[in-house]
C-alpha cells in the first residue's frame, strides 16, 4: 500500500500548472486567501478517484489485473520519463490579476490532464490489486484527496516562505527529477507486485 501514496505523491507533487498556480499564489502574498483553491483541487481528484475506484473494482479482476498492470506500468515509467524531460516555466503563470477559488480548483483539476494520471492507475490498478472497495475506498479516496489539497498548498507555502529564490527554475527541476526517479521505482514495484508475481506463479 505504500506504493499507493507513492505513486500519488510522485505525480501530485510535481511542478504542474495547478502547483505552479498555487506557488504564483504564495509568491503574491495569496497563500492564506487562495485555501478555497486548494480544496476544489482536491474535491476533484475525489470524484475522480471515487469513479475510477468503482470502475476498476467492478472492471478489473483475475488475470486481467496483470494485464492492466503492465499498460499501468508502461505509462508510469512514461509519465516518469516526461516528468523528468520536461521544463519549467515560471514565466507562464507568472500574472495572479485575482484570487483563485475552490470553482476555480475543482474545474481546472477535473479538466486538467495530470488528474486522470494521478488516479486512474491507483483505482484502477492498485485499489483492486490489494483488495480496496467499499468503504475502504472511500477512506483511501478521501486520504488521498487531502494529500491533493497538500500539492498546490505546499507549493504556495514554498513560494510565501522562499519568495523569489524558489524562482530558480533548477530548483523545480531538481524536484522534478526526484519524483520521476519514485515514480520509476514505483513502476518496478507494481510490476514485480502484480505482474511479474502472479505470472510467475502460474508458469510453475
Amino acid at each position: 500500500m505504500l506504493a499507493i501514496v507513492a505513486y500519488a505523491l510522485g505525480v501530485m507533487y510535481t511542478p504542474g500548472p495547478v502547483n505552479l498556480l498555487g506557488l504564483n499564489a504564495g509568491l503574491h502574498g495569496q497563500a492564506k486567501s487562495s485555501l478555497g483553491f486548494y480544496f476544489g483541487v482536491g474535491t476533484a481528484l475525489l470524484i475522480l478517484f471515487l469513479l475510477f475506484g468503482w470502475a476498476g473494482a467492478a472492471w478489473v479482476r483475475g488475470d486481467m489485473l496483470a494485464v492492466v498492470g503492465a499498460l499501468g506500468c508502461a505509462y508510469i515509467f512514461y509519465l516518469a520519463i516526461k516528468i523528468a524531460r520536461s521544463s519549467i516555466d515560471l514565466g507562464a503563470v507568472r500574472q495572479a490579476p485575482r484570487v483563485m477559488r475552490f470553482r476555480d480548483g475543482l474545474i481546472m483539476q477535473l479538466c486538467n490532464p495530470k488528474g486522470v494520471v494521478a488516479t486512474l492507475p491507483i483505482a484502477t490498478i492498485q485499489f483492486p490489486a490489494v483488495g480496496i472497495d467499499g468503504v475502504s475506498l472511500v477512506l483511501w479516496s478521501l486520504g488521498l484527496a487531502v494529500l491533493a489539497v497538500g500539492a498546490p498548498g505546499s507549493y504556495a507555502l514554498i513560494g510565501a516562505v522562499l519568495g523569489k529564490r524558489v524562482e530558480n527554475p533548477a530548483i523545480l527541476k531538481s524536484f522534478s527529477l526526484a519524483m520521476a526517479a519514485l515514480l520509476a521505482a514505483v513502476a518496478l514495484s507494481i510490476g514485480y507486485e502484480h505482474v511479474w508475481l502472479p505470472l510467475s506463479s502460474r508458469l510453475s
